[in-house]
């Protein structure tokens, strides 16, 4: 006999089944799902704006896409062939501007024929849906592919006869791409150094099975988004610091006219040097031409930033980063670090008072009222934070993986560490709480305590002492502006970094997320890999994925970063070449994946049933089963029309 929750429950779903060979009929097909091979998962970190690598990382599946090509034509086809189909699945509104109608019939073919391998471990629903995305060709598309060779080789030649050739390639090449990645996982850091964060969001928010895991960086704009002043001065110094304003003027609509005008008034001369923009290599540029406006404006929100800075400090005391009030220090030009004195400028100082050095000014107050509003009025960059909300976490336990961005703060002897800016708390605990009051800098009513002390958590989560984000004791931002000994620039890490090769911790802090087995691993963004360094830690239970996607880390790490594939098969780590430019790796046909690794083999194929969908799934059928014996014992009746059969 049901009890009134299971009753009220199973009514509910009798909505959807209304008989009992309606739910007998779902049961089949759902159990059939969980015989399928396990979907491919995607995972990219620390993409920094940089739109055009991200793009064709997306579109080429690191290597997924090449690698079934390879496996169907490796006799047939040239490598300059394969590479030729893969940049055209990749590229088609470019590739298809040179293709000849005699090439056209045999590529279709070609397409259908990768369409179907990496259609095999989906359902025909799946597909089918997938396929109605790439336009009105997509159901005809979806036909084809369950049709004889003969159907297929008539439809084909009535595509060329009436010119639709082109059309029907771009829809192939969109619905291999749509379906060569089941999940896309971005382990943090969208935004800051390169220039179109914005388009990265734009595309990533038409995603139908994306999640992300929230980065320094990305904390950064949203509390920016949410009205932080603090984090809008940090957000605008990244974006001046590369020179990088196209995507808050165009992108978002965000004017920064009063801020230029106020810079160009106070800052000049000398004030200026310190604060000159990055180039290309990250190297600091000449004084010359617009590059003074960008220095001046620069100057501004780094004041403006460091006093607000000293305010949330001083809000804050259980921060714990007295250490980081600077502005108070200077004395007769002179700032005193560690019993060390060093010189600085004066004239990047004028705005502060003595007496209350982390007061702003009038006019400072009504540059920080215009960008509070700027940044609160911009609808795109609103709909943007809230797709990140909406997708994304501090961290995700999925398919038996923990996937963050920066790390679990811990001592030197390995255990967790309590962190008093978060009441005490630590491990799981901890990141739990992160994301509430991350969420609540973006929900919480305007004016409240509860928003005010959410956006100044939120600041410490972008640079505060230990932050799970950030991972550092502190940043000295303003050292490695004002001081050239080396020695103050230093940014000690947590020494979950220094001790993250031991498979103990690792399987310390899978268990803390209840993950157990062989099978889990840590994915963690956030630290670029260097030449040489292996990404793949602590006995393979930790991969390392920043991508390098960030042109200015290049010098440093010699390589453009890694990306992750975890499929039916195991898991494979590529690593990258730095990305040419879309027109390059159209013209040659060029691939950014350069190495890739298998590094974890399963022992036999895995199957839908071991996710977290087939989880669902199993749970599912046995709620349908609940159903279906409430519909023969009586307990639940029949709808009227609900005669359904088996299909």
């Amino acid at each position: 006999m049901l009890d009134v929750n299971e009753k009220k429950y199973l009514s509910v779903l009798a909505e959807k089944y209304v008989s009992a060979d309606a739910a007998a009929a779902e049961v089949i097909s759902l159990a059939s799902r969980l015989t399928l091979p396990k979907g491919t998962e995607h995972f990219l970190s620390d993409l920094h704006g940089e739109y055009d690598a991200y793009s064709h990382i997306r579109r080429s599946a690191s290597g997924v896409i090449r690698r079934k090509i390879d496996l169907l034509f490796n006799n047939e086809l040239s490598d300059n062939e394969r590479a030729r189909l893969a940049t055209l699945i990749y590229y088609p509104e470019k590739k298809l501007e040179g293709l000849r109608k005699e090439e056209a019939e045999a590529i279709i073919k070609k397409l259908f024929s990768v369409l179907r391998l990496i259609s095999e471990k989906y359902t025909r629903e799946r597909v089918r849906s997938t396929l109605s995305e790439t336009g009105k060709l997509g159901q005809i598309i979806y036909e084809l592919m369950y049709s004889s060779s003969s159907d297929l080789e008539y439809t084909v030649k009535t595509v060329l006869r009436i010119k639709k050739e082109r059309d029907f390639i771009f829809s192939l090449s969109m619905a291999i791409r749509r379906l060569a990645v089941d999940r896309l996982h971005i382990v943090g850091d969208i935004f800051d150094r390169g220039p179109r964060p914005d388009k990265i969001l734009e595309e990533l928010s038409n995603e139908t099975n994306v999640d992300i895991q929230w980065g320094n960086h990305d904390i950064l704009w949203m509390g920016a988004a949410s009205g932080s002043a603090l984090c809008i001065m940090g957000a605008l110094f990244n974006s001046l610091s590369y020179r990088n304003l196209d995507f808050l003027e165009v992108g978002y609509g965000i004017s920064l006219r009063p801020l230029a005008e106020f810079a160009e008034k106070t800052y000049r001369g000398e004030a200026l040097i310190p604060f000159l923009p990055k180039g290309d290599d990250g190297g600091r540029l000449i004084l010359s031409g617009s590059d003074e406006l960008t220095a001046a404006m620069r100057c501004t929100v780094a004041i403006m930033m460091w006093k607000l800075e000293g305010q949330a400090i001083l809000r804050n005391p259980e921060f714990g980063m007295n250490e980081r009030l600077l502005l108070d220090k200077i004395r007769d030009n002179k700032i005193g670090l560690n019993g060390v004195e060093y010189q600085i400028p004066s004239r990047c100082f004028v705005t502060v008072d003595k007496s209350s050095p982390y007061k702003l000014t009038e006019r400072e107050e009504a540059v920080k009222r215009y960008l509070v509003s700027a940044f609160l009025s911009s609808e795109k960059l609103e709909r943007h934070i809230s797709f990140l909300y909406k997708s994304g976490s501090i961290y995700k336990v999925y398919n038996r993986n923990l996937i963050f961005h920066g790390c679990i703060p811990m001592d030197n002897s390995g255990e967790f560490l309590p962190l008093e800016a978060a009441g005490g708390r630590q491990g799981r605990e901890l990141m739990d709480y992160c994301d509430s009051m991350a969420r609540l800098a973006f929900f919480a009513p305007l004016g409240t305590e509860e928003k005010a002390k959410a956006l100044d958590f939120m600041w410490f989560l972008w640079c505060g002492r230990n932050s799970p984000l950030s991972g550092r004791e502190k940043i000295t931002t303003f050292e490695r502006i004002f001081i050239s000994d080396s020695k103050t620039h230093k940014e000690p890490k947590n020494p979950y970094y220094k001790i993250w090769e031991s498979p103990s911790l690792a399987e310390k802090v899978l268990e803390e997320f209840g993950l157990f087995g062989e099978r889990s691993h840590i994915i963690n963004g956030h630290i670029p890999v260097k030449r040489g360094e292996n990404p793949i830690k602590a006995g393979g239970r930790l991969i390392l994925i920043d991508g390098g996607f960030c042109h200015a880390f290049l010098g440093r790490t010699g390589i453009a970063g890694y990306t992750l594939i975890y499929n039916s098969d195991g898991m494979r780590i590529s690593a990258h070449n730095p990305f040419p430019g879309i027109e390059a790796a159209v013209e040659k046909n060029a691939d950014i994946a350069y190495d890739t690794a298998v590094f974890e083999t399963a022992k036999e194929k895995i199957k839908v049933i071991s996710t977290d969908e087939g989880a669902k799934i199993v749970d599912k059928i046995a709620d349908l089963m609940l159903l279906k014996e409430a519909y023969e014992k009586g307990e639940i009746a029949e709808g009227t029309n609900s005669r359904l059969g088996l299909p």
